[in-house]
């Protein structure tokens, strides 16, 4: 596994760490955390090669399999996503793509002893690789990461970057490497698809070293913290939570011995100093201040970490009903996102938005904050209700070259220099920063900034879509603090499951059936229905709240209820026994196949029509176990989530 000896970077004249060395453990699951900019991405491309240290040494061994994300979304254009993930093992796609040209060739033509042999090669190393199911396989992670199977077919040059990183992602899944470097891998997922990649990562049997800003997700996957601060790193054990403990204890302990030092350090020199110039004195002053100079300071390195000083005030509050929506519906062509949507909410409440990806989330806040026209049905805002907007895609505020201080006073024209300067400040703009126009700046820097206009705006009504997304770890803790001593209303949506547990008081569930409302915060949502958007939302076709009554409890139910769903979950395990059985029964024919194929002399020896027919039975049954392992993959997750209701 790789090794970092003595290792140290440097950007510009800026020290990212010195003096790294870490020994990477077969089978840990690790999570590389720190402020932003303290050199995380860059001890990643470290450890894959792609950097060499300016000082110390990077061991690794010659054949470990080393995965990563690529970041060049462009170079598979006229591939099909399919082909894209497969490519995770060049070898195997080359090995399948001369296969089917050379049983291309061989429709029109005897075919050679040369071919015939070739062939069988191709045959016995796809076999080896486990080319027979690698369509399955890629088909799967594709599904997993939320690209349809009508999708996967499609060339890659029709999908969105976020939608092309998922498909890079599931390329890098499928090589199986031994060693995984990613770096923020949920930042383009929704919430089903990072539940997903928990559950793949968590049982992953190599090493992964993780970048994520997702507090919740660390939590899920990690049993070790790489943690990059003070210019080193340390190590702890556990998930994200234990080492904010250990940290908060460790710093604690650091501020301890440097004021304990420094204290003894003062004391010695007001004696040095009272002393110095009494005879009888002079002795024990020279004694001191000898002990002073043998006094080891500890090294004095200030933490990297920085905390954004986010704070939001109301000018003056809305009356006591700040939003009402009557029949709200909202459609993109033939596909509706909203209908039906009926919700009020009061002064001073706190509601978080949330259903399944693509349910209309975001569609709605837009609507509220008079970006979107409702199809139909009324928006009907409070007495003296101001809402302020925080939008999801930075770049639909932030455009041209405007720099950071011209754009947050056009926001408040009449306000002082000295107020727009100190504002900045606390959201951690400072010296020439100010100067960076908006459209260079970071998703972390545009977060804040679009968030000291709220703060400078002091709307009464907040209405945040994602609020989180780019910001590190310690600027979601800040803003989590903030909402929480705001004094007046908040509507938002975040995947953030740990941000909505703390902030959120009310919650509104987006669904096929309407919204349904929770009163309550987010746990207590989850202990009444079950349903765990945040963690990962539902299945396919499952149906959140579908069918009950505001109020009603999800679970418990009459005798025939539960003699219903009992009788459902015994349904639902024998198909998926029977699935589970015929996908063997596939597998072995196809081997059985792939053995025949790979024998010494059949290509010389088998007439034209066996080998035809031969051929044909190997892509049906492929055929077949592809759709096989779909409906097995539908069944299993249908018993998980019956199982997890009952």
């Amino acid at each position: 596994m790789i090794a970092l000896s003595d290792v140290g970077m440097r950007f510009g004249a800026q020290v990212l760490f010195e003096h790294i060395s870490w020994q990477l453990q077969p089978g840990a699951h690790y999570g590389l955390v720190g402020a932003n900019g303290t050199g995380k991405s860059t001890l990643l491309r470290l450890m894959s090669g792609e950097l060499k240290p300016e000082s110390g040494t990077v061991s690794r061994p010659n054949d470990l399999a080393v995965g990563t994300l690529g970041q060049d979304q462009f170079a598979f254009d006229g591939l099909s996503l399919l082909d894209v993930a497969i490519g995770g093992k060049p070898r195997l796609q080359r090995a399948l793509h001369e296969k089917a040209e050379l049983l291309l060739r061989l429709e029109s033509t005897a075919g050679t002893e040369e071919e015939g042999h070739r062939l069988a090669h191709l045959e016995a190393e796809i076999a080896d690789a486990g080319g027979y199911e690698a369509e399955a396989r890629a088909g799967s992670l594709l599904s997993g990461l939320g690209l349809s199977p009508e999708r996967q077919r499609r060339p890659m040059r029709e999908l969105s970057g976020g939608y092309r990183l998922r498909v890079l992602l599931a390329r890098t899944l499928f090589a199986e490497p031994a060693l995984l470097l990613l770096d923020e891998p949920t930042n383009h997922l929704d919430i089903d698809s990072i539940r997903w990649l928990e559950g793949y990562l968590r049982a992953f049997p190599g090493t992964f070293v993780v970048v994520s800003h997702d507090r919740h997700f660390l939590n899920s996957v990690c049993n070790q913290i790489a943690d990059v601060d003070y210019q080193e790193l340390r190590l702890y054990p556990g998930d994200y939570d234990a080492f904010e403990a250990a940290k908060t204890l460790a710093v604690q302990q650091k501020d301890a011995d440097i004021a304990r030092a420094e204290e003894k350090i003062a004391e010695m020199e007001r004696f040095i100093t009272r002393f110095r110039a009494k005879a009888t004195k002079a002795r024990q002053a020279q004694s001191r201040k000898k002990q002073v100079e043998r006094i080891e300071m500890p090294e004095i390195k200030r933490s990297s970490r920085r905390f954004p000083a986010f704070g939001f005030r109301q000018r003056r509050p809305s009356g006591r009903e700040v939003l009402t929506l009557q029949g709200l519906r909202k459609a993109y062509g033939k596909h509706t996102v909203l209908d039906g949507v009926n919700f009020s909410i009061e002064r001073g409440e706190r509601v978080a938005v949330v259903g399944p990806n693509g349910i209309g989330k975001s569609t709605l806040l837009k609507i509220i904050a008079g970006l979107l026209e409702a199809d139909a049905g009324a928006v009907k805002m409070g007495y003296e209700a101001q809402p302020g907007y925080f939008a999801q895609d930075h770049h639909e505020v932030l455009r041209g070259r405007t720099s950071v201080y011209e754009w947050l006073h056009s926001q408040a024209p009449g306000e002082s220099v000295g107020t727009i300067r100190g504002l900045l400040g606390r959201v951690l703009f400072s010296g020439d920063d100010v100067e960076k126009y908006v459209s260079d700046l970071s998703g972390g820097e545009a977060a804040r900034l679009l968030l000291a206009a709220l703060m400078l705006r002091q709307d009464n009504l907040l209405v945040l879509d994602e609020p989180t997304n780019h910001l590190d770890l310690e600027g979601r803790e800040a803003l989590m603090r903030a909402l929480g001593e705001f004094d007046g209303t908040l509507l938002f949506v975040s995947h953030d499951r740990h941000f909505v547990s703390h902030v959120a008081r009310r919650i509104l569930v987006l669904s096929p059936e309407g919204v349904e409302d929770v009163h309550g915060n987010y746990e207590d949502y989850l202990r009444a229905r079950g349903e765990d958007f945040l963690a990962g939302g539902t299945p396919p076709g499952a149906r959140p709240g579908a069918g009950r009554a505001r109020g009603e409890p999800a679970a418990g139910g009459d005798y025939a209820e539960r003699k219903e769903r009992k009788r459902a979950l015994g349904k639902l395990r024998k198909e998926v026994e029977r699935l589970e059985a015929q996908v063997v029964k596939l597998e072995g024919e196809l081997e059985g196949i792939a053995v025949r194929f790979a024998a010494e002399g059949y290509f010389q020896t088998a007439d034209r029509a066996q080998v035809q027919r031969d051929q044909a039975m190997q892509a049906e049954t492929q055929r077949r176990l592809k759709e096989t392992m779909a409906a097995w993959e539908r069944a299993a997750s249908e018993l998980e989530r019956v199982q997890e209701a009952s």
